[in-house]
């Protein structure tokens, strides 16, 4: 049986796609390495597809560890060869550089537990965003919100951390809930 329920119109389609935004997109995360990883992969996707990034998501969970940001953050030039001939993630060296990079912001941050996520949320007063966009063309690509966490994940040390890829990043954290109000996601978030 085909599942017809209303969705935001990127969600349906390529079965990644779909998956992702049946059930992690805008869903609130407070798990600092699941923070660190959206982070991260809003990063490398840049100027590519998010399918792309999908596809690659377990070659980045592979070459990055699962995601754990003190090996990352310990990484030198052996690693970055590595992962720059890895096959399974962007190839980027700028992307690369930013990762291991951020890895190391994120230690100078974090300096308790659950200290990334509550420095996060802060910029959001501590609860989700709900929107009610009616249609793509009216949700922004970048906000107040984004454009103040961009500029101080970067006067913290963090790269690629614009305005748009932050508020991409606070989209899929579930920072902001932007769903669609027409999408079965948007109701089943904002309760």
């Amino acid at each position: 049986m085909i599942d017809q329920r209303p969705r935001c119109p990127w969600g349906s389609g390529d079965p990644l796609n779909l998956a992702y935004h049946d059930t992690e997109w805008g869903v609130p995360i407070h798990d600092d390495r699941h923070l660190f990883e959206l982070l991260s992969l809003e990063g490398a996707q840049a100027g590519l597809s998010w399918t792309t990034i999908l596809r690659k998501r377990d070659g980045y969970r592979r070459a990055f560890e699962a995601w754990e940001i003190e090996r990352i953050a310990a990484y030198g030039p052996d690693d970055e060869a590595r992962l720059l001939a890895d096959p399974g993630i962007i190839r980027n060296r700028a992307k690369v550089r930013a990762v291991i990079g951020n890895a190391r912001a994120y230690l100078s941050l974090a300096d308790a537990p659950d200290a990334f996520d509550r420095y996060l949320w802060s910029f959001v007063d501590d609860a989700p965003v709900v929107n009610a966009w009616t249609t793509m063309g009216t949700v922004p690509a970048e906000t107040d919100a984004s454009r103040s966490l961009s500029r101080d994940l970067k006067r913290r040390g963090f790269a690629f951390v614009g305005p748009t890829i932050a508020y991409a990043f606070m989209q899929s954290a579930g920072l902001v809930n932007d769903h669609l109000v027409s999408c079965f996601r948007h109701a089943e978030l904002a309760g």
